[in-house]
């Protein structure tokens, strides 16, 4: 494939040009258009960047032929060529293609005013007077050098009870209130397949911090807001931090964050972490947003028919093995898709109901209550 069949390629397929993602040789640039595998794997696919419309190209090859290394969003990813060969591409521009709906594009329809001015119900009572903030994204959007500037020297390093996951922990003072900063594994969706992601996935359903940040990478948000969409589906209490915004005008990229936290329901602000710009603005969020000062309306992701019928069924039946449990409708979803083996095990075992009574309210006391889960020794 050369530039004289990207140049040709607008409304009409190229004799000779390939169709699938496996057919790229080395060097060679596409874009993705249609993923042809359903369930688990395509949903790890498109929480790696494989969206339709994403730029991706072929840069190592394998002597072996299996697999292959793939560039997409800045990120090197090795794919088997049973995957790739289920991803389809086109040559050209993006904008030429017309490729199936896209969470992006979910949000753009689903576009509605945002209520976040409006005071919340029940503002916390502040007298408690720290908060527990979860801070998750994917790996390579400066979640750490965010840590770093909120929390400076205020650091604790530890691993994760019963884990060998490394579990950092950071404090900050904002508005005379005390926020402590648990940092997540960096992981790109909650799907449960790796120990970071149950780590990851088991402190937002069942620590219960009073707001979570997601990092995202400003110049590559397609395959970041994957993971933002799967936490709003856990929480409500979300402020989505765009990071690395000098290196999106250094490669023309502008993000438009007010239509993004339209689209989104949730806080969103823009900053520079290694330079601090945008940090008191930040603050400020999360600040009313742990406290409670807005009301949320986050997106959420409408289903087919029949699989919402699914889930509305299956939501009485997890609130009655854990009751109390506020994610009912994340765990129903989980359980249909199928793969978390994990935490069907464990709601069978009737641990997570245990663990949940164990949470209490986010008023921690000094108690973490992600240690209090992990007190039977997990």
């Amino acid at each position: 494939m050369g530039t004289k069949a990207a140049m040709l390629y607008q409304d009409q397929a190229i004799e000779g040009a390939p169709a699938t993602l496996a057919e790229l040789r080395t060097g060679d640039v596409a874009y993705v258009s249609t993923l042809q595998m359903q369930g688990l794997a395509r949903r790890r696919l498109m929480d790696l960047g494989f969206v339709p419309g994403v730029k991706v190209k072929a840069v190592l090859d394998n002597p072996a032929g299996d697999p292959r290394v793939y560039e997409v969003c800045g990120t090197r990813i090795a794919l088997r060529r049973t995957d790739a060969e289920q991803i389809e591409i086109a040559l050209g521009n993006p904008a030429a293609l017309s490729p199936e709906p896209t969470a992006d594009a979910a949000c753009a329809s689903a576009c509605r005013s945002c209520s976040m001015a409006a005071p919340a119900d029940t503002p916390i009572d502040l007298d408690h007077t720290q908060f527990t903030i979860a801070l998750a994204g994917n790996p390579n959007t400066g979640k750490s050098t965010l840590f770093n500037a909120l929390t400076g020297l205020r650091q604790h390093v530890g691993n994760w009870p019963g884990k060998t996951v490394t579990r950092a922990e950071g404090a900050w003072e904002h508005q005379g209130f005390s926020f402590k900063l648990v940092d997540l594994p960096g992981t790109y969706s909650l799907l449960s397949t790796s120990t970071d992601e149950e780590v990851a996935r088991d402190f937002l359903l069942f620590g219960a911090p009073d707001c979570t940040v997601v990092v995202v990478d400003a110049t590559c948000l397609e395959r970041n807001l994957n993971l933002v969409l799967q936490i709003l589906e856990i929480t409500d209490r979300v402020v989505v931090c765009v990071n690395l915004l000098d290196e999106a005008k250094r490669k023309g990229i502008q993000v438009d964050l007010k239509t993004l936290e339209q689209r989104l329901g949730v806080p969103v602000v823009g900053v520079v972490a290694r330079d601090g710009v945008g940090l008191d603005t930040f603050k400020e969020a999360v600040f009313h947003m742990a406290a409670r000062h807005m009301r949320p309306d986050p997106l959420r992701m409408a289903y087919e028919p029949e699989l919402q019928q699914a889930i509305d069924e299956l939501v009485p039946l997890v609130e009655l093995a854990m009751p109390g449990v506020p994610n009912a409708r994340w765990i129903a979803l989980r359980l249909i898709e199928g793969g978390d083996t994990r935490l069907r095990e464990e709601i069978e075992k009737g641990l997570l109901a245990e663990d949940e009574g164990r949470t209490g309210s986010s008023s921690l006391g000094g108690i973490d209550p992600f240690e209090r889960k992990n007190i039977k020794g997990r």
